[in-house]
C-alpha cells in the first residue's frame, strides 16, 4: 500500500517484500548417485532420461558409415576397407569393442592374440576389458626372442607369423583377433601358432567380415565372431 504525505512517497512494508516463488520440487534417490548434482540435504537430484530420436542411427550402422573404400590398395584388383575413419570416432571405437566384448562375457578367457598390425589396436582394448592376456602374433623379424614360426597366404601375399614361445600357458583359453576377415589365411596361421603351444582356440572375433570370400567356412568348427559383415 502506498500513501503520499506532502512531497514524501510512503510505501509499506508489505509492499516492499518480494514475492516468493514456490519451492522447486526435487527428486531424491537417496545413497546413490544418479548422475545429477547433489541438491543440499543429503539426496541427489535424479537427471530426466534423455529422448532418443526415433530417427536415430542404429549404433552399428553409425560405425559402418565410418569404414572407408580404397579401391587398388594394396594391390591392383582390392577394394581395401579402412577402419582408420572408425578409430578416429571414440563413440564407435567404443561401439564396436563393447560388441564383440559382451558375446564373451561369462566365459573363462586366458589369453587374446591379437595379430599384427591393426589386430593389435583391437586385441589389446579387448584383452583388458576381459581381464586376459594379451599376446601378439608377429611379421617375421619383430619379436626379440625364440619364437614358433608359420607361413601365412592371404589373398594378395605370402609371408609368415610368428610368436614368442612360452606365450601361453598349456590348455589355456584363447580368443584370436583381428581387423578383417578374407580367405580367413591369416587367422588359420595364428591358430597354429597357438596350437603349437598346447593351448586351444575357442573362437574368432573380427571388426569385418568379407564373407563373399569365405573364410568363416575355411576356420569352422571353431566359433567366429564379427561385427559388421559385407
Amino acid at each position: 500500500m502506498t500513501k503520499r504525505k506532502g512531497a514524501t512517497t510512503i510505501v509499506s512494508r508489505s509492499a516492499q517484500r518480494p514475492k516468493r516463488e514456490p519451492p522447486a520440487r526435487r527428486s531424491h534417490a537417496r545413497g546413490q548417485d544418479n548422475g545429477g548434482g547433489s541438491n543440499g540435504d543429503g539426496g541427489h537430484v535424479v537427471p530426466t532420461r534423455p529422448q532418443v530420436s526415433p530417427g536415430a542411427r542404429d549404433p552399428l550402422e553409425h560405425c559402418r558409415s565410418l569404414i572407408r573404400d580404397v579401391p587398388d590398395f594394396p594391390t591392383q584388383g582390392i577394394l581395401f576397407k579402412d577402419i582408420t575413419p572408425l578409430l578416429a570416432d571414440p563413440r564407435a571405437f567404443h561401439i564396436v569393442l563393447d560388441s564383440i566384448a559382451e558375446r564373451y562375457i561369462g566365459e573363462h578367457i586366458d589369453a587374446i592374440v591379437g595379430v599384427e598390425a591393426r589386430g593389435f589396436i583391437f586385441g589389446g582394448a579387448l584383452a583388458a576389458r576381459l581381464n586376459a592376456s594379451f599376446v601378439p602374433a608377429r611379421k617375421p623379424g619383430k619379436l626379440p626372442a625364440e619364437v614358433d614360426r608359420v607361413g601365412v597366404k592371404t589373398e594378395y601375399s605370402v609371408t609368415e607369423l610368428e610368436m614368442h614361445k612360452r606365450s601361453l600357458t598349456e590348455e589355456s583359453r584363447v580368443v584370436i583377433v583381428d581387423d578383417v576377415l578374407a580367405t580367413g589365411g591369416t587367422a588359420r596361421a595364428a591358430a597354429e601358432l597357438v596350437r603349437r603351444q598346447n593351448a586351444h582356440v575357442v573362437s574368432y572375433a573380427f571388426v569385418i567380415e568379407l564373407s563373399f570370400l569365405g573364410g568363416r567356412e575355411r576356420l569352422l568348427p571353431v566359433r567366429v565372431e564379427s561385427v559388421l559383415t559385407y
